[in-house]
């Protein structure tokens, strides 16, 4: 009975002992890699934001249609599309630390160029290259968290990663339009002159820094000892073994489930950039002209989609549950999509509107991603994670050109926004199709 009584106190202790381990762990991990991940997503997600303010002024200046800006804002993810699957493999290869440096600095140069951009062609070329440029940063990131988070703490870094894009939206926007406004026609330059140009410099700096700042492996960090670096490689492991592999490419593209994935985020993302390149537009289609309170007011679905995707992940976390954590922000966005439009004279009704479908579309946004990394590991996580992002963010070139395209033709947003309801609503339905215990975890 005594030895009994022994070993059950050693147990405790040996327990209490390795969750003190593992909370220390993971602190570090969160406080010292978290941030800095976050600033390189909100360098990522500034550059696409400030094209849609730059819309304001440029398409007045260039003699752009509506048509032209959403080609050349989708055009981007073409080139996304055709290189983001080959750049995350060479980051599995060469390492995290390298290649994210190596995206960050050649995307802020090529964004900066832009403020030389006088034709359409030469839009469209330099969208292209920046989709190229930056092709492989999301899921590299994404897949950068496995290589330091179980699945089960995945949701709540997925999505503190994930809120530099509301971040960004709400600094960007109001930054945005103080500096086209402020900075126009100084030094001869127009004011998204300035602003392509001024935007830019943080990301290349911010670039330079990721070789400093980033390690490639748990094995690496410095700041754990010994005992944590242990412990965090043995959960990982273990993770890495309940997930599933491609032997083949063939194989990878034979699965069902990916195209099912695929065919969920394809949905989610028409509903993200149809926000991220038209909020601006809709806001001054209120009643709202200059571009410093368009700035300011489109900070606000960011701020409140900020709220709902840190309730969210930490709800998807405690619960262990993903499918109905994507589908009830993916029809929340939907719905509120469909009543900003139908109230898009009404100030009041319209942001409110707003503000949930960019917290529902960003939320699914965030969470989708914890469907894939719960059931993917190692190299087919590599590919898998890419093969989906980019198959995904056509919807990146499909939705701008679409509504540039409908808003050229009939003069009104409405019916590319309706369209885009839809999709996401499609999207939330597919969700349904996933199985509960492959990603329930």
């Amino acid at each position: 009975m005594a030895q009994c009584k022994g070993t059950r106190m050693m147990d405790t202790v040996f327990s209490s002992d390795t969750d003190a381990i593992r909370k220390s762990a993971y602190r570090k991990i969160a406080f010292r890699l978290m941030p800095f991940l976050m600033l390189c997503y909100f360098c990522a997600y500034l550059d696409r934001v400030n094209v849609g303010f730059a819309k304001l002024q440029m398409m007045s200046d260039l003699q752009f249609s509506e048509a032209v800006y959403g080609l050349g804002a989708g055009i981007f993810f073409i080139g996304y599309f055709l290189c983001e699957v080959p750049s995350n493999i060479v980051l599995h290869k060469v390492g995290a630390r390298r290649w994210i440096a190596r995206i960050m600095i050649t995307w802020g140069i090529l964004s900066g160029c832009f403020a030389f951009v006088e034709t359409e062609w030469q839009f469209y070329t330099l969208r292209f290259l920046l989709g190229v440029a930056e092709a492989g940063l999301a899921p590299g990131l994404l897949l950068y968290l496995t290589y330091w988070f179980p699945s089960y703490r995945r949701a709540r870094m997925t999505v503190l990663w994930f809120i530099a894009i509301p971040i960004s939206g709400m600094i960007g926007g109001p930054l945005s339009g103080l500096i086209m406004d402020q900075m126009n026609n100084v030094q001869g330059w127009h004011g998204w002159q300035w602003m392509f140009v001024l935007e830019a410099i943080p990301t290349v700096v911010v670039g330079l820094l990721v070789l400093a700042v980033l390690k490639d492996s748990v094995q690496d960090a410095h700041w754990l000892t010994s005992a944590e670096k242990n412990l965090v490689q043995q959960e990982i492991s273990q993770d890495n073994q309940q997930k599933e592999g491609h032997s083949s490419i063939k194989d990878f593209i034979s699965d069902k489930r990916l195209w099912l994935l695929a065919g969920i985020y394809f949905c989610v993302v028409m509903g993200q950039y149809a926000i991220t390149f038209w909020l601006p537009t809709l806001i001054r289609n209120s009643g709202i002209s200059d571009n410093w309170h368009i700035g300011l007011l489109t900070s606000l679905p960011y701020m409140c989609a900020i709220v709902v995707m840190l309730l969210a992940g930490r709800s998807g976390d405690h619960f262990r549950e993903r499918r109905w954590h994507l589908i009830i922000p993916m029809c929340a966005g939907a719905i509120a999509l469909t009543f900003a439009t139908l109230f898009a004279s009404n100030l009041t009704l319209s942001l409110i509107c707003l503000c949930i479908a960019a917290s529902g579309v960003l939320t699914a946004s965030s969470l989708f991603w914890m469907l894939p990394t719960n059931f993917l590991g190692g190299v087919s996580a590599a590919a898998g994670i890419a093969g989906i992002n980019s198959f995904a963010n056509l919807a990146g070139f499909c939705s701008p050109f679409l509504i540039g395209w409908i808003t050229t033709n009939t003069g009104s947003n409405a019916i590319g926004m309706f369209l885009i309801t839809a999709v996401l609503l499609v999207g939330a339905t597919l969700v349904t199709r996933v199985p509960a215990k492959l990603v329930n975890r």
